[in-house]
């Protein structure tokens, strides 16, 4: 059996103000409402649903995007105003990484969960 992650629980201040904002980030679109969650499809058919809650703690997502997609979602994330980083551990401000010969950048969404989008996977290509 080939295991697969289908979704995750993204728990949010506001789920409609979070959906919206990764999906305009990422160029996908929210989804209709499922029962308390709001969900983001990614192009690999996972899904982050979007859920409403007072009590979370921050979690991290990272997603693998093409090379020539990255311009548009790093203006995407300038343009929003959320603060960007280099690296995991908040360094680099304004700045972006060139790990393992690609781009990537780390993002706050409105909920304080520590977004990424980077172009090469860690470790590069096998």
């Amino acid at each position: 059996m080939s295991i697969q992650l289908d979704h995750i629980i993204v728990p949010a201040r506001d789920k409609k103000v979070s959906a919206e904002f990764l999906a305009h980030v990422l160029g996908l679109e929210v989804g209709p409402r499922t029962g308390p969650f709001l969900p983001v499809k990614t192009g690999n058919g996972v899904t982050l649903d979007f859920m409403d809650s007072d009590d979370f703690r921050w979690q991290h997502c990272a997603f693998l995007i093409p090379d020539e997609e990255f311009d548009g979602v790093f203006a995407r994330i300038k343009e929003s105003g959320a603060r960007y980083y280099a690296h995991p551990d908040g360094s680099g401000p304004g700045q972006i990484n060139t790990r393992d010969g690609g781009r990537g950048v780390y993002f706050d969404d409105p909920s304080g969960h520590a977004m990424e989008v980077l172009t090469v996977p860690y470790g590069g290509w096998s």
